[in-house]
């Protein structure tokens, strides 16, 4: 089981999120720290343990408006280590998501916490942990994901968009925006991962930075050599690379 340090410099918000890591019954054991020093020091503690040893710290939960170290300035340090346990952030603030995922955290949850939205992010750990961090956590049954339905955050709250509304899907570095006829939404997953996923859903990469579904696009546009498709009422250029196949597949749709 996953052996866990959750640190919030808030005693209330501490609490509260011990209680919620205890229940999970992927987490074996969890300590609380009230700063980002504290939480340094016991994770210098336990890596000098070893992997196996009695305080080792696979994840930690960490808040990151602090006083003195912040959140981000531990993950920042944890980078240059050897073995770092891997990282979630548990935090009030919206607008620090970009810097935390460069920082290689494995989740961003916002509060208040929501047990079904930690159990997410615990979720997350468990498949990003090594066989060690693991252990009888990889052995607990995890709902399979929706197909149909992709989760996207909103405000600290979960939404999920049915596949078969978005019309189109824009990289942006490691993220993906997705497009729907009533607003977009952006989530932490590479284009190419959703062109895999969702290729037999009849969506077809047009483009270096897009995914469109086939079904949505109104018109095939053709201007002196340059090619372009009508999706709702954006205009969206389609590479050389991708126009034959583009063409026989529209050819060929019901």
């Amino acid at each position: 089981m996953l052996r866990a340090l959750a640190v919030d410099d808030e005693r209330p918000s501490l609490e509260e999120l011990l209680y919620l890591l205890t229940a999970d019954p992927r987490i074996g054991s969890v300590e609380g720290a009230g700063d980002a020093t504290e939480a340094l020091r016991r994770i210098n503690r336990a890596l000098e343990s070893g992997p196996g040893g009695p305080e080792a710290i696979d994840v930690v939960f960490l808040d990151i408006n602090m006083p003195g170290l912040d959140g981000l300035d531990l993950a920042r340090l944890l980078t240059g280590f050897a073995r770092p346990p891997l990282v979630v952030f548990v935090t009030a603030h919206e607008d620090f998501a970009v810097q935390a995922f460069d920082l290689k955290a494995v989740d961003y949850v916002l509060k208040p916490v929501r047990k079904e939205r930690l159990a997410e992010a615990v979720r997350r750990v468990v498949e990003r942990a090594t066989p060690e961090q693991r252990g009888t956590a990889a052995r607990i049954p995890v709902h399979e994901p929706d197909p149909d339905h992709i989760p996207v955050e909103l405000g600290g709250v979960t939404r999920f968009v049915a596949v078969d509304d978005i019309t189109h899907v824009e990289a942006q570095g490691d993220y993906a925006r997705l497009h729907t006829g009533r607003g977009s939404h952006l989530v932490r997953i590479p284009l190419s991962t959703l062109e895999e996923r969702w290729r037999s859903r009849g969506f077809v990469r047009i483009h270096r930075r897009h995914l469109v579904a086939l079904h949505h696009i109104g018109e095939l546009r053709l201007d002196a050599g340059s090619v372009s498709v009508l999706v709702g009422s954006e205009e969206l250029q389609v590479s050389r690379r991708h126009t034959r196949e583009l063409r026989d597949l529209l050819m060929r749709r019901p």
